[in-house]
């Protein structure tokens, strides 16, 4: 994703989920091997510049999701509602119990077709690239679109 959205994310974060921030801020200063509180009085920009640089490794995967999963749940839930609605999935307010495990292709172009119609382009993009990785059922369908369509693209939006 762009720096810019990066960015969105964790000042988000900061602003309407402090617990979560500060797991964040706690958990970047252990794979970083600083003291928590040195690296909580450091600037708020540096402090987001060496988050986004850390949550990018790997062993880092739990920490970025959960920051994901609570950015799309609180600031984008009626994107999620609207692309279950699209798909005729039944969901609480943007959760699902149990996804299909295969979709139509033509659904699920309308579905994404609307979302990008709808909210901005590299929200729409992270979103589904999370939905992708982070559910345990598959679509192959949704991966084509994902690695074909350039509007989907990760950091190919402003």
């Amino acid at each position: 994703m762009s720096p810019a959205l990066a960015n969105e994310i964790l000042t988000y974060t900061h602003e309407a989920d402090k617990p979560l921030y500060q797991a964040t801020l706690s958990a970047v200063a252990d794979a970083r091997k600083l003291r928590p509180a040195y690296f909580k009085r450091q600037p708020r920009a540096h402090q987001h510049e060496l988050i986004v640089a850390t949550l990018a490794r790997p062993a880092m995967e739990m920490v970025s999701g959960n920051l994901l999963r609570v950015w799309l749940l609180k600031k984008h839930k009626q994107m999620l509602v609207d692309f279950l609605d699209a798909l005729a999935i039944a969901n609480q307010e943007g959760v699902v119990d149990q996804l299909p495990p295969t979709m139509e292709d033509a659904k699920l172009s309308a579905a994404v077709a609307g979302l990008l119609a709808k909210h901005p382009p590299e929200a729409v993009a992270v979103y589904l690239h999370a939905f992708n990785e982070m559910n345990e059922v598959e679509w192959p369908n949704l991966k084509t679109m994902l690695d074909a369509d350039p509007r989907l693209q990760l950091g190919a939006t402003a």
